[in-house]
């Protein structure tokens, strides 16, 4: 009887530390969108020959800041637009964790306009000819219309949600063409802009904002959009040395200092200004969007300066959108490509956007498709769901630990820090794939339709 007692405890033992996984799923069909499974698995120690994810914890590597979006000057103006009790509800759903929201733990706002406001403005707007060195004319009047007001709900929601700012263009009076678009910064006015970069981020603090992190400047090797500067990297370094890094300094500003915020084409433009000795100093990092080259070209950067951060800042989905292949393109380069070449922060262009694609400047995107689309109903687009497989769980401060790719099977594990296990797994194959996940000595045995994309947490 005491024999037949310990066997059943011992059982039981068993099945307690059995480490259940949790399944939440997304088909290219659109037949399952982000779906929890009713199904769980329970990693045992059986063997077979199928291909296996290996995931190993105990090696490390960078701590992730967070998920998101750019929440442009257009998405807050629809957002501010909705009835209160339903603009409240969508917030919830996309910067909450529990239940079936999405958990967004990363914001990137625009400094002054971006394209996807509804016009261009800078915060110290004047007539041409005039100049105003010592900025006293300077006013958050624009973002205290929309993107104010709704980042403060936000914050309600998530109070530690991080926000990089990214100026597309100073104001016109500093620029050698006296326009929002192209030209570049007069070198006269180098230390006002620094000074006007310091005074955003203290007039935004006063708002109860805190700007985490700020690129310099918005694709600064891109001078066609409207607001947009062109900035080579020897400006960039001068700016950084000589001028915006002393004025943070003097003024005791902890934000980052982040380079580059351009494609992943050109790696040699960030790697040339860290080069950079005094420059390099104030500089935490350098981030990517992946509109030229490829995603791995981010590990160069790394690889030359690995005490430096890298951060994936930007991606556009093209209206209408194709769900099966914006979905699957995405997965593998951005929330799968950019984590595992390093990049601590994956972000999509745009937050949201109105049926016909609208606000945007004269000249500026017509066809951004928003990861939400706000017209009579709310509709998920694309990059709603790709953001949603990583964001919910890969919350900030996690890291990112190693697993092998096998067969088909693009994948990334994270550690978060309440000690789960995450892992985002792609069939990119045309046919169901079974295989194993490999963990701690032990596997699960599970299968992906073709194209599907499921998160494992245990």
């Amino acid at each position: 009887m005491k024999k037949l007692y310990a066997l059943l405890l011992s059982a039981l033992v068993l099945q307690t530390n059995a480490q259940n996984v949790e399944i939440w799923l997304t088909k290219t069909d659109k037949s399952v969108l982000f779906q929890k499974q009713t199904n769980t698995l329970s990693f045992d120690k059986v063997s077979n020959t199928l291909p296996s994810i290996y995931v190993d914890d105990a090696k490390k590597f960078q701590q992730m800041d967070g998920f998101g979006y750019t929440l442009t000057g257009g998405s807050t103006q629809l957002l501010s637009q909705m009835n209160a009790t339903e603009r409240a509800k969508i917030l919830q759903e996309l910067f909450a964790t529990d239940g079936n929201n999405i958990g967004i733990s990363y914001l990137r706002i625009s400094v002054g306009a971006s394209d996807l406001d509804g016009h261009v403005f800078s915060y110290v707007d004047l007539s041409t000819g005039e100049t105003d060195p010592k900025l006293n004319n300077f006013s958050l009047t624009e973002d205290k219309k929309h993107l104010i007001p709704v980042l403060k709900e936000v914050l309600a929601i998530n109070p530690k949600i991080k926000i990089l700012g990214s100026p597309w263009s100073p104001p016109a009076w500093m620029k050698t063409n006296n326009n929002s678009k192209g030209g570049s910064l007069k070198p006269e006015f180098y230390d006002v802009y620094a000074r006007y970069l310091v005074k955003y981020i203290q007039e935004m603090k006063k708002e109860g904002i805190t700007i985490d992190a700020l690129t310099i400047q918005n694709e600064p090797l891109h001078p066609g959009n409207n607001p947009s500067l062109l900035m080579p990297q020897d400006a960039q370094a001068t700016f950084v040395k000589n001028n915006l890094g002393p004025a943070f300094k003097q003024a005791k500003i902890n934000t980052k200092i982040i380079i580059y915020d351009h494609n992943a084409d050109r790696p040699d433009y960030p790697i040339s200004v860290l080069n950079d000795a005094e420059a390099r100093k104030y500089i935490d990092g350098s981030a990517f969007h992946l509109y030229g080259g490829n995603v791995e070209n981010i590990r160069s950067v790394h690889e030359a300066h690995p005490d430096k951060n890298l951060y994936f800042t930007e991606q556009w989905i093209g209206a209408p959108g194709n769900f099966a292949g914006d979905f699957s393109w995405h997965i593998k380069n951005l929330v799968i490509g950019a984590s595992r070449n390093w990049c601590k922060t994956v972000l999509e262009w745009n937050l949201a956007a109105d049926t016909k694609q609208n606000p945007h400047t004269d000249g500026g995107c017509t066809e951004c498709l928003g990861a939400i689309t706000i017209g009579q109903d709310i509709t998920r687009n694309p990059a709603y769901y790709i953001i949603a497989h990583a964001s919910k769980f890969v919350r900030p401060n996690s890291v990112r630990i190693a697993s092998n790719i096998t067969m088909s099977l693009p994948n990334v594990a994270f550690k978060t820090p309440s000690g789960k296990t995450i892992l985002i797994v792609q069939n990119e194959g045309n046919k169901p794939q079974e295989f194993n996940i490999r963990y701690h000595n032990k596997q699960v045995t599970t299968t992906l339709d073709a194209g599907s994309v499921a998160t494992y947490v245990w």
